[in-house]
């Protein structure tokens, strides 16, 4: 498998997702509660190795307690996954998620595209430089993502990142809340994959595309295809994967990205 940079760090092009295994479908709660107990710790780490087997060298996941806890047994046992850490607002503030993600054994961290979305639209985005600067102290590449593409235009004016994460759909309002409301009407429209993917192509560091198959809702032929047509070389990709009806969608979809 093609690995990229982003700072200093070598990732695979294809990065694992984590949200099925936090139970996160983005489609109802219902498919919430059944991610939630089918991924056993058991099934959690089987996945993981069933990545590394497949040549996945880097997972990506929220710094929180449960994911910690899981890395720790994972690693424990021999496993050999690099953490992508992505803070998350539930454990407190973003330094305390920055935290949570050094002390955990995180490779990267980027700050929550929720939070980063609500900061813009507070007009608090000043929040955000001490925590890239507390990531940065810690050795690891930094970054932010969003999925309101004027946050990404604001970040290449105004940030030095080592990575991007960009959303192809901006679902739902962060106005209220950065975290995700479960079971909360989303909305998945074509045109914002187009503008997302647009502006990819302008930013000047690497960039982790995510939501790529719409949480799900996209035929997965037609969306990795799209994505190759817009994947740069030093890009990579964050693919979530719930194969409790499928066994073989993680072989599946590194075939249809990486052929």
């Amino acid at each position: 498998m093609n690995t990229v940079k982003i700072g200093t760090l070598d990732i695979s092009q294809f990065l694992l997702g984590s949200n099925p295994i936090s139970g996160f479908s983005h489609l109802s709660r219902e498919i919430d509660a059944r991610m939630r107990h089918y991924f056993t710790t058991a099934q959690v780490k089987r996945l993981f190795r069933d990545a590394e087997a497949l040549g996945v060298t880097t997972l990506l996941a929220r710094a929180d307690h449960h994911v910690m806890r899981l890395l720790m047994e994972y690693w424990d046992e021999g496993g050999s996954l690099k953490w992508i850490a992505q803070t998350c607002p539930e454990v407190g503030t973003i330094e305390r998620g920055v935290q949570n993600a050094i002390s955990g054994g995180a490779s990267a961290c980027f700050i929550h595209g929720g939070l980063v979305d609500h900061l813009f639209g507070e007009g608090k985005l000043d929040e955000i430089p001490p925590a890239l600067e507390q990531i940065r102290a810690a050795g690891l590449p930094a970054g932010i993502a969003g999925h309101n593409p004027d946050v990404h235009r604001w970040a290449e004016q105004t940030l030095d990142l080592d990575f991007y994460m960009c959303c192809y759909y901006n679902p739902s309002s962060r106005a209220a809340s950065p975290e995700h409301q479960a079971g909360a009407q989303e909305c998945f429209v074509d045109e914002d994959r187009q503008v997302m993917t647009g502006l990819i192509q302008t930013l000047s560091r690497p960039v982790i595309h995510y939501k790529v198959m719409a949480a799900g809702r996209n035929n997965p032929d037609e969306a990795f295809a799209f994505v190759r047509s817009k994947l740069r070389p030093s890009d990579a990709v964050c693919v979530g994967v719930y194969d409790q009806d499928d066994p073989d969608m993680l072989k599946n979809n590194i075939q249809a990205l990486c052929g």
